[in-house]
């Protein structure tokens, strides 16, 4: 076996098989939805291996709901590296996608198959993903020929949300719905294995997946896609204040979170916390001997101690 991060995880669970490419593929030939989930950390991906997860996404979301930025341009590949690697000590069976942060793709080829090589290497996933058509397209095109499976991405793409004019629909006119189909159709062309509609009006999305092979991952797309993709934290209720439109929460971890700090702190503050079941024991015998040591008279004294000041 390889010196690869994936030699440090488990077999998948009795009677699941990895997903590979191949699995997707005749997910989406046989109309069996894909579910996706981004994932930024062991714990989430542990929580996404148990719940059944086809793909995993180690997202530049992160930037936003982990290390708190405003948008996802600030964060680094170094710090993407750092989340892919705790993200695949925690997984078994979903395929694992590297996302490309904003600067480490567009400038050149060589660029971007040296970081998606690193990417791949450094973390273990299997693929990486780059957002937009226009030069993306020929850096996919690069990557794919060195090796390295790619999934694009369209519509909203939130690298490049300014040029977009915001965090808003895209495909609503029939203009901006060709160039978006164009888009996709070179992607696939270019050999990327599957795409990412992001923010696209439903009947947008109809119609153009008609025309691609390969499968498609919708958040906020619609359900015409072959697969569904949420944050981990929106989804779960981590992230709070105001969701987009395509967010559904299925849990609320964020109240269940402040409530049990919030009781902790309030039983710590009136001495509830610890109780005797959270504290270890010593033999009688022992105490009494510690406790005999602690009265001598010398240790209440400085001179017992001999140390110096360090210069």
């Amino acid at each position: 076996m390889s010196s690869g991060a994936r030699s440090h995880t488990a077999p998948p669970p009795e009677g699941r098989k990895p997903v590979t490419l191949p699995r997707l593929a005749e997910m989406k030939a046989a109309g069996e939805p894909i579910a996706m989930v981004t994932a930024y950390d062991y714990p989430s991906a542990r929580v996404a291996e148990e719940a059944g997860a086809d793909v995993v996404l180690v997202g530049d979301s992160a930037a936003m709901v982990v290390l708190g930025h405003p948008g996802t341009e600030a964060v680094s590949m170094e710090e993407m590296i750092v989340l892919g690697k705790a993200v695949r000590r925690g997984l078994k069976t979903p395929l694992m996608i590297g996302d490309m942060p904003m600067g480490s793709y567009e400038a050149s080829n060589e660029l971007a198959i040296g970081n998606a090589q690193r990417l791949v290497k450094e973390t273990g996933c299997q693929t990486v993903k780059l957002e937009a058509g226009g030069v993306s397209v020929e850096r996919a095109r690069a990557i794919v020929r060195s090796g390295i499976p790619v999934m694009g991405h369209v519509g909203l793409t939130p690298q490049t949300a300014t040029a977009l004019g915001g965090y808003k629909a895209q495909g609503k006119t029939a203009q901006s719905a060709i160039q978006l189909c164009e888009d996709a159709l070179a992607l696939q062309a270019v050999g990327c294995f599957a795409i990412v509609f992001e923010a696209v009006p439903a009947a947008v999305t109809e119609a153009i997946v008609e025309k691609l092979e390969i499968p498609t991952i919708g958040i906020g797309a619609g359900p015409a896609t072959a697969g569904q993709v949420l944050v981990f934290h929106d989804l779960l209720g981590i992230t709070t204040g105001r969701m987009a439109k395509f967010v559904k929460q299925y849990a609320h971890v964020h109240d269940e979170m402040v409530g049990g700090v919030r009781q902790y702190v309030a039983e710590v503050r009136t001495r509830h916390f610890p109780e005797p079941d959270h504290v270890y024991g010593i033999e009688p015998a022992e105490l009494a001997e510690l406790r005999r040591y602690l009265e001598q008279e010398s240790l209440t004294s400085a001179k017992a101690w001999d140390w110096e000041p360090l210069s």
